[in-house]
């Protein structure tokens, strides 16, 4: 292959269409824009720019609040773990931990920390040591013989207010 034989791979390069150059473009006139209106003509931006007055979006009120610091928990389901276990790639023999369900590739990463949902069948007798997990989990979990301990994160105690 020569440096001049080098093209594209077809439909890798797609040509900007040039509008308004004349009726035989088939895009020439009104370039596409239609017939009179506020979109048809030049510098309208509908978007939210009000030619420098206070957009509506920004002169209305806000509400609620979104916790800047709050705590994201990587989700798993109690199937899940059942077909990894099922699989071969967790020990159901021994205790299952966040590190372990990372490692095995049920997660791709542990966030502030793992949080168990009860959906799918366990049938397996485990012992699970999470974040957090649902009722219906460490139900599902005890009445296949397993334990479900759930481990606080360590978290800051409050500051005394007393003065």
């Amino acid at each position: 292959m020569k440096l001049h034989e080098l093209r594209d791979n077809p439909g890798a390069a797609k040509k900007k269409v040039r509008v308004g150059r004349g009726p035989g473009s088939g895009i020439g006139k009104t370039a596409g824009r239609g017939i009179k209106g506020q979109k048809s003509r030049s510098g309208v931006a509908l978007g939210g720019y009000e030619g420098g007055q206070m957009p509506l979006y920004m002169r209305l009120p806000k509400r609620g609040f979104n916790k800047p610091n709050r705590k994201e928990y990587a989700v798993v389901n109690l199937g899940l773990i059942q077909k990894f276990i099922d699989a071969g790639r967790i020990d159901a023999s021994q205790p299952i931990t966040e590190a372990i369900l990372v490692s095995a590739g049920v997660l791709r990463r542990a966030r502030d920390g793992v949080r168990v949902l009860a959906k799918g069948e366990i049938t397996s007798n485990v012992t699970i040591n999470v974040t957090g997990a649902s009722a219906g989990a460490v139900a599902a979990v005890q009445a296949a013989g397993g334990t479900l301990t759930v481990t606080q994160a360590a978290e800051e105690a409050p500051a005394d207010t007393a003065a």
